[in-house]
């Protein structure tokens, strides 16, 4: 019923959303009267943080059209190699012909994109910043409400076997990146490739602010997982789609859910940014306030995630703690980070990640004991919360650095 209710505001909420924005435009474009009359630019800042706080979000595009190699603007291509019910599996390719493509001889990266209530678009400065070395895929995840019913349910094992079809489509000269959430996910797909002896293992494995051990260092997203029950989450949080979308029917934890959230953890930080926000409106400063915008352009727009995948994540990753325990099976098979041999590992934390705690990815040197020492390595962020580690300027300058000569070093 919550997710009737929610659409239900929103419908009502629309027209005037609309309004607030025309109102907002009429006040400020230099061709209106209205734009000339006292008070004009207060009250338009009005109407557009009224607006922004009540649209509807929709799915950014990624807007990557172009990247800088060797001084030489070079165009960017977005194909779709794979499109699966549940996730599509895009490529970066440079506007090249195959013999230039070749000359520059770059390394083949998937970036496993979270399946957290983001779209994968959260990570398009990760991809800016791999393009101008490497030849970037990404997993481009659906939101659940979009996919039929008749597609059948979607689990955390299938989010390993959607990752190991990548692999094998790209490997085996191949360099996985997993971001937050799959950091699990990916070290279990390749350790049961590993242990199945597939020829199609990548080169290197670099996992960045993820819960591979929850245990450590725990912060509240980790705690509001223990604290609360299976079936709490069960009974709680899980609504089925409502009949305006394809996916009418699918049982989902609903995106706007995880993005209250995302709100609640940060009340304060994002009350005062939507302050600052109207007082840049108001002195005309646009720089600051388009900032605003696009950050929260991506910020506000979420995704239903598969109840089934949800549950899975619940149980399997944070309240029985199957992969460092070592319990943790799937499709029958027992999954052994310790036959891991041949894949180079690199673990990327933030200093001041707030998600995922000190020493949660690190502990995946723990348990990749196979991996000898020289192709093990370990990087936290100096100053870097959890989206500084892949976006923004300590990414740029210090993480992707670093992710890039470990690639090379292991390629």
């Amino acid at each position: 019923m919550l997710y009737q209710l929610h659409e239900m505001q929103r419908t009502l909420l629309s027209p005037l959303m609309q309004w607030a924005d025309a109102t907002a435009k009429i006040l400020t474009n230099p061709v209106s009267p209205l734009a000339h009359t006292p008070f004009s630019q207060r009250i338009a800042a009005g109407y557009e943080l009224m607006y922004r706080l009540g649209k509807d979000y929709e799915k950014p595009a990624f807007e990557i059209d172009s990247t800088v190699i060797n001084g030489e603007t070079i165009g960017i291509i977005e194909q779709v190699v794979v499109n699966k019910a549940f996730c599509r599996l895009i490529h970066f390719k440079k506007d090249l012909d195959d013999k230039a493509t070749a000359a520059l001889n770059q390394p083949t990266v998937l970036l496993v994109a979270p399946l957290s209530g983001h779209h994968s678009t959260l990570l398009r400065d990760t991809v800016r910043g791999l393009l101008v070395d490497h030849d970037v895929y990404i997993t481009d995840w659906t939101d659940a409400r979009m996919v039929p019913v008749s597609e059948g349910s979607f689990h955390l094992d299938d989010y390993i076997y959607y990752v190991q079809d990548f692999i094998r489509l790209l490997g085996p000269d191949l360099h996985v990146i997993s971001v937050c959430q799959p950091t699990v996910p990916v070290l279990a797909a390749i350790a049961l490739m590993a242990t199945d002896q597939d020829p199609k293992l990548p080169k290197t494995m670099t996992m960045m602010g993820g819960p591979i051990d929850p245990r450590r260092s725990p912060t509240a997203v980790n705690n509001l997982a223990t604290e609360k029950k299976y079936s709490w989450f069960e009974n709680t949080v899980i609504y089925a789609v409502p009949p305006n979308y394809p996916g009418f029917g699918r049982k989902v934890y609903p995106g706007f859910l995880q993005h209250a959230g995302f709100i609640a953890m940060n009340p304060g930080r994002h009350a005062q940014s939507h302050r600052e926000f109207y007082s840049h409106l108001v002195e005309g400063d646009d720089e600051p306030a388009e900032s605003h915008r696009k950050f929260y352009d991506e910020y506000n727009a979420v995704l239903d995630m598969p109840a089934e995948y949800y549950l899975d994540t619940i149980k399997t990753v944070f309240q029985e703690f199957a992969l460092p325990m070592g319990t943790w099976e799937v499709g029958g098979k027992l999954v052994r980070p310790q036959d891991i041999t041949t894949v180079a590992l690199f673990t990327v934390e933030g200093e001041l990640d707030d998600i995922s705690g000190a020493g949660q990815t690190q502990a995946a040197h723990d348990l990749c004991t196979g991996i000898p020492a020289e192709m093990q390595q370990d990087y936290v962020a100096p100053g870097a919360g959890h989206y500084g580690i892949f976006s923004g300027r300590r990414w740029r300058e210090m993480v992707c650095p670093k992710i890039t000569e470990f690639i090379k070093k292991h390629g």
